[in-house]
Order: C-alpha cells, then sequence, then structure tokens
C-alpha cells in the first residue's frame, strides 16, 4: 500500500486532495495520513511545508503599522494546504 501511495503522488498530474487519494486507494483518510507522515519520517517523501517555512516571515509588525495583533488573528493570514513531493534521487 506504501508503494501504491508514492505513485499516486509521483504520477499525479496536479495536486491531490488526501480526500480524493484515500479514496481512490480505498482507505480510511486518517491511515493515510498516517502512511504519509510514515513515508516522510523515512525519506520517502518531502514536506513541502517545512521547505516553506524555513524560507518565509509571515508577520511583520512594521508591515501592519505597528499594531499587529498577532498570527493568530491576522486577517492576512491564510491557512495553506500541506503539501508533500518526492525527493530528489541521487545516484552515486
Amino acid at each position: 500500500m506504501l508503494n501504491q501511495v508514492l505513485q499516486e503522488i509521483k504520477f499525479a498530474q496536479s495536486a491531490l486532495k488526501l480526500s480524493d487519494l484515500s479514496h481512490k486507494l480505498g482507505v480510511e483518510r486518517s491511515a493515510l495520513d498516517g502512511m504519509i507522515q510514515f513515508l516522510v519520517r523515512k525519506g520517502r517523501l518531502r514536506n513541502d511545508d517545512e521547505d516553506l517555512a524555513a524560507e518565509t516571515t509571515i508577520c511583520s509588525p512594521p508591515s501592519c503599522g505597528g499594531s499587529c495583533t498577532g498570527m493568530a488573528v491576522c486577517p492576512f493570514v491564510v491557512q495553506i494546504p500541506k503539501t508533500y513531493s518526492i525527493p530528489d534521487q541521487k545516484s552515486d
């Protein structure tokens, strides 16, 4: 089943929703999420959100004119869907 998950992600033409992939593979969404997390820990999938978080700064008080309310209630912060990709395979 883990290989099927990898194959679906690898050959997807566009982003896949977790709910669509779980339906296609015939597994519960929570079980699929666990499989994906396992594949990330094993280095078979890359969590693209970690790369994005390391490269961006979301909140900056000067941009709000010094009246920053914090990220939890900021009207300019949006929740971006989680994305995963297959890491580049380096052959030595």
